[in-house]
């Protein structure tokens, strides 16, 4: 018997440094996820299924400004005149109560008020805004938004439009979201135009014709926004430019030619620094031309962080002088997903310009998606298969060690946590 009882001691001090690396994350954090068409959480260390029917997300779910308070999109088919349409409700769920409330029955672009629990949203060109019991019109027209700092109203565009003698501008627009707004009479009268774009902007060679300006995003200062102008259809899979335009709209810019849908421009939290993957030519033209680039503001002076023969995926800000970029090899395009080169994770040093390797994952996954969690000072990431619909969430410091599994099999539509970067 004594023996049987030494036995099990030394197997559980053998193993114990095993047993207490997977509790090495603080859960003080919250997460919202999609897993196996379901909404889920996890909270002080607690993973929670929260709907009960299966649908479709498509996109990442939100946090409200204090937690409270996810917010979701649900793909649902609808039969309008006999025909079946795709409409994408709008739905929130208190984390407290453990309710679930729809806020519209078709909307897109919803974002939550960094200030208040409400909602702005999009349904038809129509910028609307929700208090989580009724919705109200705010404006006409609208492209692409988003929320000012305070919450007071928004910057926003309208998209160009074809006439027989041409194409016209696109337009940006202050918004003002006065208190009346619930029973505010007209829905033009507080949209005063800001800034007419040009027809056409280039840079280092590269021109496009200037029809929709989206992914609008603030300066830590407030003083400058950056975003994104697109020609039309197709042609905004090859070539985009991003702009940056200070608040007064006196001063307007073109930085770089990037492309949509890999990882947005984000500002660095204390200094007027951005950072963005800078390249034209889309994905399947090849892993080639992307660069991730940070560009100091007023001055336009850029830095290019990538090395020859490397393309980056995608990345996120640690602090102001380092970022953790998902980096591959730069190869050609492969139609077989085992194909394709699998990124892993770089902590770049924009000072010194030292670059570490800091993940290795198995040959057949990749490392994506990295979101540096200021809250926990570790950096979180996907790690999937090219082809896979779901991942892994993993954590680890910021200079890859202690990496483990946070999360097991989230869904490709993302996840969100709070406190918010």
């Amino acid at each position: 018997m004594k023996k049987l009882i030494l036995l099990i001691v030394a197997t559980v001090i053998l193993f114990l440094p095993e047993f207490a690396q997977a509790e090495v994350v603080n859960d003080d954090v919250k997460v919202a996820f999609f897993r196996d068409g379901y909404l889920w959480t996890k909270i002080n260390g607690k993973v929670e299924q929260v709907t009960k029917e299966p649908g479709q997300y498509p996109h990442p779910p939100q946090w409200s400004h204090d937690g409270k308070w996810i917010m979701y999109q649900k793909d649902v088919i609808a039969t309008i005149n006999e025909c079946k349409e795709v409409q994408s409700e709008i739905w929130v769920y208190n984390v407290t109560e453990k309710k679930h409330q729809k806020i519209f029955y078709d909307g897109y672009g919803p974002k939550w008020s960094p200030k208040e629990n409400m909602i702005a949203f999009q349904s038809g060109g129509v910028l609307n805004v929700s208090d989580l019991d009724k919705f109200y019109n705010i404006a006409l027209g609208v492209n692409d938004f988003n929320w000012f700092p305070d919450g007071k109203g928004f910057i926003a565009s309208s998209g160009a439009s074809l006439r027989p003698d041409g194409w016209t501008n696109p337009v940006l627009y202050k918004i003002s979201l006065t208190e009346d707004y619930k029973n505010h009479p007209s829905l033009t009268e507080n949209a005063k135009r800001f800034y007419t774009i040009p027809k056409e902007l280039s840079t280092d060679g590269a021109s496009i014709d200037s029809i929709n300006a989206t992914t609008f995003e603030f300066s830590p200062d407030h003083e400058w926004i950056s975003f994104i102008v697109s020609p039309t259809g197709s042609l905004s899979m090859d070539s985009n430019m991003l702009c940056v335009i200070n608040t007064d709209g006196k001063n307007f810019s073109v930085l770089d030619e990037i492309i949509l849908n890999l990882d947005n421009p984000k500002w660095v939290d204390q200094k007027n620094i951005l950072g963005y993957i800078a390249g034209g030519g889309r994905i399947v033209d090849g892993f080639k031309n992307k660069d991730m680039k940070v560009t100091e503001i007023p001055s336009n002076k850029s830095l290019n962080l990538t090395p020859a023969s490397y393309a980056e995926l995608g990345f996120t800000w640690v602090n102001d002088n380092s970022l953790i970029v998902s980096r591959v090899t730069e190869s050609e395009w492969s139609n077989d997903p085992k194909q394709r080169p699998k990124p892993s994770l770089y902590l770049l040093n924009i000072i010194g310009q030292e670059q570490t390797k800091i993940t290795n994952p198995p040959a057949d996954l990749g490392d994506y998606l990295p979101n540096y969690i200021p809250a926990l000072k570790k950096v979180a990431w996907l790690r999937k298969s090219e082809a896979g619909d779901s991942s892994d969430l993993w954590i680890a410091d910021r200079d890859g060690k202690n990496a483990q599994v946070w999360i097991k099999d989230i869904s490709i539509s993302g996840y969100s946590v709070y406190p918010q970067p």
